[in-house]
């Protein structure tokens, strides 16, 4: 679960599969209280949620940089590298479910689907169509050159 100051760590975080809570409108005392409930990690850089409200179990983030973030985070957690990347909606974290057919793209595609490289999945829960454009391409990268072999999984 990230506070509402690790929006671009909680995408990061969802680009590798894991599932991450973040709701920029929910308070401290009401973040704690679900990292607490559902036994989540809370990921702040806020030092008086962690003094003040104690939860259970955190991490203080201290860089600035969102990929820096990442790299530390996965160390300290001791992160196993994802199965595949881009399994959950960047947006609401749904995970996302198999390929949408052929014949349902022409209607939901902006543009013809001979511009779209390979399959398109739908979030459910919000919609979001996601496909592996040049966009999907410069994340691996990045998370290539920040944690080496992770940009290729899955």
């Amino acid at each position: 679960m990230a506070d509402a100051m690790l929006g671009r760590l909680a995408r990061w975080l969802r680009v590798l599969g894991f599932d991450t809570v973040y709701d920029e409108a929910l308070d401290d005392p009401v973040l704690v209280r679900i990292a607490d409930a559902d036994g989540r990690v809370l990921l702040t850089r806020d030092r008086h949620l962690l003094r003040d409200l104690r939860p259970l179990r955190a991490h203080e983030v201290r860089q600035d940089d969102p990929m820096a973030q990442l790299v530390d985070l996965v160390h300290a957690l001791q992160l196993a590298p994802p199965a595949g990347l881009f399994t959950r909606c960047l947006v609401c974290n749904t995970e996302l479910p198999a390929p949408l057919p052929e014949e349902e793209l022409p209607a939901l595609l902006p543009f013809p689907r001979a511009q779209v490289p390979g399959p398109v999945r739908r979030c459910p829960t919000c919609g979001r169509l996601y496909w592996h454009g040049s966009h999907a391409r410069r994340m691996r990268a990045a998370l290539d050159r920040a944690l080496p072999g992770w940009g290729t999984a899955g």
